[in-house]
C-alpha cells in the first residue's frame, strides 16, 4: 500500500449535534462516542495500513488550528483549508490535485471524519482490495454498506451483476444511486436486498477521479487545473479562494458518480453508521433499564427512552418525560422531542439571520 492516501473530509459544520457542535467546534472535533474526537478516531482507524504522513485533512479554514491540537502528529502541510463549503466534489478534486503534485500515480481512500466504523480490520481488507483494483483499472470504487433498516436519510447504491471476488470481498458493478428515499421505497431496498447504502467512502486513482470530474464536470476540472499551477506558489491561498469563489457547490455523487459508466460498489460487511444526529448515540451508547443514554451527570426518575448529554459542570435532572432529547452544554441548554429534534437546523437559519442570536451558533 505504498502509494495509498488517506483523504479524511472533515468540513462539515455538525448542525444536528448543535449546542454541542458550534462553529468553532464541530462534529468532527467532539467525543460523541469514545474520549477521543471523531476525527482522531478516523485517523486511529486507518494508520495501521496508511501512515500519518499519508494522511490528509481536508477542513475549513476556521477549523485548522483546533485540529492541529487536537491531531499534534499531523503536520500542517497536510491539512488542506477551504475558504468556504462547496461540497464534496470540489474537496475531493482540491486533495486529488495535490496529491498529484506529489505522486501522479497515487491512489486515495477518502473517509469521512465523523462515522463509526467496526472491526476496523475488516474496513483495512477492503482498503486493500478497492485500492488494488484502483491501481490497475481505471475504476471509481465506492463502499456499500448492506442495509440494517429502512433508513430515509442515506443514499442508496443498486447493485447490477458482480465485478468480481477477491479474498472473501465481493465487489459489483453499479446500476444506479438513489438520494434518500421516502419510506415506502426505503422498505422496498431493505427487504429486497438489492441495494446498498452509500457509505460516502471511496477509494480511486488521482488520475481517474481527476478524469472523471473533466468527463462529467468540465467547468469544475478547468478551475481545478487553473488551481493546480498555483500550488506550492506565493499566490497559492489567493488562488484557491478563486477556485472556491467560481465553483459551484455539489457533491462528487451528483457531479461525478451517478453519471460516470466506471463505477464499482465494494460490499462492505461491517458496522457503518454516520453518526448523523443526536438520535444516533442511542444505537451505539450504553442504556440504563429504561433505556436512557445518559452521557454527564445526570440523574433519571421516571424516565424513559430519553438521551441526555451533559457537557457542563451543572447537573440535568429528568423527572417522568420521555423520547426527549436533552442537551445542556456551556450557556446553552437544549429540550427536543426525537421526533423534531433534526428540525434545529431550520432554528440555526432563524439564529443566523438575527444578529442577537449569531453567537451561540
Amino acid at each position: 500500500m505504498q502509494l495509498v492516501y488517506a483523504v479524511i473530509l472533515a468540513g462539515g459544520r455538525g448542525e444536528r449535534f448543535w449546542p454541542l457542535s458550534r462553529a468553532r467546534r464541530p462534529k468532527q472535533l467532539l467525543r460523541l462516542i469514545s474520549d477521543k474526537t471523531m476525527l482522531q478516531e478516523t485517523i486511529d482507524r486507518i494508520l495501521p495500513i496508511i501512515p500519518m504522513e499519508r494522511v490528509v485533512v481536508v477542513t475549513s479554514e476556521d477549523i485548522v488550528q483546533p485540529i492541529l491540537e487536537d491531531i499534534p502528529d499531523i503536520k500542517r502541510e497536510n491539512i488542506l483549508a477551504e475558504p468556504t463549503g462547496r461540497n464534496t466534489c470540489l474537496a475531493i478534486g482540491l486533495a486529488a490535485e495535490h496529491l498529484k503534485k506529489i505522486n501522479p500515480n497515487a491512489v486515495m481512500v477518502v473517509l469521512s471524519a465523523d462515522h463509526i466504523i467496526k472491526p476496523a480490520e475488516r474496513l483495512h481488507d477492503i482498503i486493500k482490495v478497492g485500492a488494488e483494483i484502483a491501481a490497475e483499472e481505471d475504476k471509481l470504487i465506492t463502499i456499500g454498506i448492506d442495509p440494517t433498516r429502512p433508513e430515509t436519510s442515506y443514499g442508496y447504491i443498486k447493485l447490477a451483476q458482480q465485478y468480481k471476488s477477491v479474498n472473501h470481498t465481493t465487489i459489483y458493478e453499479v446500476d444506479s444511486f438513489t438520494e434518500k428515499p421516502k419510506p415506502a421505497v426505503a422498505q422496498e431496498y431493505y427487504y429486497g436486498r438489492k441495494h446498498l447504502w452509500n457509505s460516502g467512502m471511496f477509494i480511486w486513482s488521482v488520475q481517474a477521479v481527476l478524469n472523471a470530474i473533466s468527463d462529467c464536470r468540465s467547468d469544475i476540472r478547468e478551475l481545478l487545473d487553473d488551481y493546480a499551477e498555483h500550488i506550492g506558489q506565493p499566490d497559492e491561498n489567493e488562488s484557491r479562494c478563486h477556485l472556491y469563489e467560481q465553483s459551484e457547490a455539489i457533491s462528487i455523487d451528483f457531479a461525478v458518480l451517478e453519471n460516470a459508466e466506471n463505477v464499482l460498489t465494494i460490499k462492505g460487511d461491517i458496522v457503518w453508521d454516520d453518526v448523523g444526529s443526536w438520535n444516533a448515540l442511542e444505537r451505539y451508547m450504553e442504556r440504563d433499564n429504561e433505556n436512557n443514554v445518559v452521557v454527564g451527570r445526570g440523574k433519571v426518575v421516571g424516565s424513559y427512552e430519553n438521551t441526555i448529554y451533559n457537557d457542563s459542570d451543572g447537573m440535568i435532572i429528568v423527572l417522568g418525560v420521555s423520547d426527549l432529547v436533552i442537551v445542556k452544554t456551556g450557556d446553552i441548554s437544549l429540550v427536543a422531542s426525537k421526533t423534531n429534534v433534526n428540525e434545529v437546523k431550520n432554528l440555526l437559519a432563524e439564529f443566523a439571520a438575527d444578529d442577537n442570536l449569531k453567537k451561540y451558533l
